[in-house]
């Protein structure tokens, strides 16, 4: 493979999407919650992406069978009190390379433009490096009519300290170059284990901002299928990435 490609299983027609990306990160925050809102709701997978931007590995499950690096689009049509129509982007890696980064997430964008997308959501956590009673949700965003709108919902502001690194960060900087408008939110987190907690109060906040309805009392049990499921691949990263150690203030990055 020389080349990032997109399968698409099922064409399927949506009316201006909330595209919502969830991949893996800091405290596996976002994709936590987001998995658990594609199965809550059952989300339809209508793509897949493989490319050779995710690290050289594939993971092995317990009966020995082995699962490719990839990310994967869902959509639900017409949820929610304002019945809209989303994209979930989902998956079990990120690109390995700062360029790997660029690349993919100008063809991701490239693809979910195609669905007519004029809103974009990144979730992800925001690294405290130490243990936290309750998560505080912080956001940014693109324009400052949606600050606003982040303000009215109870989530914090986060300015002037620190950056947002990863898919979370490029797919909102690159969307705004494309005048698209977005928003990040971050969930306190450790950082350092898989936080169901915080991926918790990141759905109920990201619930009231899009106005919809989600059960989160298995988020436990997703907790540690996601723990099992990436483990290996968190060792492998490490130990690929280990020549390039991050300083401590990249404990206050988010991803």
């Amino acid at each position: 493979m020389n080349k990032t490609d997109i399968n698409v299983i099922e064409e399927v027609n949506l009316n201006k999407p909330i595209f919502i990306e969830a991949l893996p990160g800091i405290g596996h925050v976002g994709k936590l919650a987001i998995d658990h809102l594609i199965d809550n709701l059952n989300a339809t997978k209508f793509a897949e992406l493989h490319s050779p931007y995710f690290p050289p590995q594939v993971f092995i499950d317990e009966n020995g069978l082995i699962e490719n690096m990839n990310n994967e689009f869902y959509y639900l049509k017409e949820f929610g009190e304002d019945k809209r129509d989303y994209i979930f982007l989902v998956g079990n890696s990120q690109a390995l390379s700062p360029e790997g980064q660029f690349i993919l997430s100008g063809e991701i964008l490239d693809f979910v433009e195609g669905y007519g997308i004029e809103m974009i959501y990144t979730l992800g956590g925001l690294a405290t490096g130490q243990p936290i009673e309750n998560s505080k949700i912080f956001g940014v965003a693109t324009n400052i009519e949606t600050i606003e709108i982040l303000k009215e919902a109870g989530v914090e502001i986060r300015s002037a300290d620190g950056g947002i690194v990863g898919a979370s960060g490029l797919l909102l900087g690159l969307s705004k170059l494309r005048g698209i408008t977005g928003l990040c939110l971050m969930a306190e987190t450790p950082g350092y284990f898989i936080d169901a907690e915080a991926a918790e109060a990141i759905l109920l906040k990201l619930s009231k901002l899009l106005n919809i309805t989600v059960d989160t009392e298995k988020l436990d049990e997703r907790a540690e299928e996601t723990k099992m499921m990436i483990s290996k691949a968190q060792q492998i990263e490490q130990e690929m990435l280990g020549k390039n150690k991050q300083s401590a203030d990249d404990l206050r990055y988010i991803g």
